[in-house]
């Protein structure tokens, strides 16, 4: 599904990302792991080509991302704030990427249906824009419009930041139905050992931006993880 060969990115002569290879096969779940300044968004935006690698490149299905814009279709993101519009309320906004991927109002109401216990009453029929939401439930608001086009590549920068305890228990099992029922490739970054772990099967260490450790999570990765961190 993704394959990443020889990406740098050097910023002000400093690498902050230095990957030889990675690769992520279809229906993987990965957990991206490291502390502030690993160079999991900065990797993350390359994936999506919102920023242009210092040398080497992505390729999604084998295509470069840079030469073509096919991945596009497949792939369903959430980062940040940025990729809200935040002058429309839920609904139109759920609306507008409904209609980028041909949905009807019915197809755009069965595919949230799943997110009603994340919404928890709090999203829908509110009758305000997106700006003037919480930045938790503007995060429940983008991840909900990253799957609304059931991707077949979900990518998510620190999906569980800014939840409330039980609103990332919720979004944990979420992406755990969606993994299992839907075969999903997922890419996620968190700062939350426990929960990504309890998503992905597969865990990569990131360390100023070099890979420095790729798991297979079994019922010891929590404490090798702990112990990565804390030594």
């Amino acid at each position: 599904m993704l394959t990443i060969n020889n990406l740098q990115k050097i910023y002000n002569g400093t690498t902050v990302v230095n990957i030889p290879e990675l690769t992520i096969t279809a229906g993987e779940s990965v957990g991206l792991v490291g502390n502030n300044g690993a160079g999991k968004t900065t990797l993350f935006r390359m994936i999506l080509d919102l920023i242009r690698p210092s040398k080497g490149e992505v390729f999604s299905k084998g295509i470069g991302v840079m030469e073509s814009g096919d991945w596009k279709s497949y792939t369903g993101s959430y980062l940040d704030e940025g990729f809200l519009i935040d002058y429309l309320t839920t609904e139109e906004y759920f609306k507008f990427i409904g209609d980028l991927h041909g949905l009807s109002g019915g197809d755009v109401a069965e595919r949230l249906a799943p997110f009603t216990d994340l919404f928890n009453g709090e999203i829908l029929g509110q009758k305000k824009y997106i700006r003037d939401f919480s930045k938790g439930n503007q995060k429940k608001i983008g991840v909900a419009a990253a799957v609304l086009s059931n991707p077949e590549l979900l990518i998510l920068d620190e999906p569980f930041a800014n939840l409330d305890p039980s609103s990332q228990i919720r979004l944990k099992n979420l992406l755990k139905t969606l993994r299992e029922q839907k075969q999903m490739t997922m890419l996620i970054s968190s700062h939350d050992l426990s929960h990504v772990i309890d998503v992905c099967e597969r865990i990569v260490i990131l360390e100023k931006g070099q890979l420095v450790q790729d798991m297979v999570t079994n019922e010891n990765t929590l404490q090798e993880l702990e112990t990565y961190f804390t030594v």
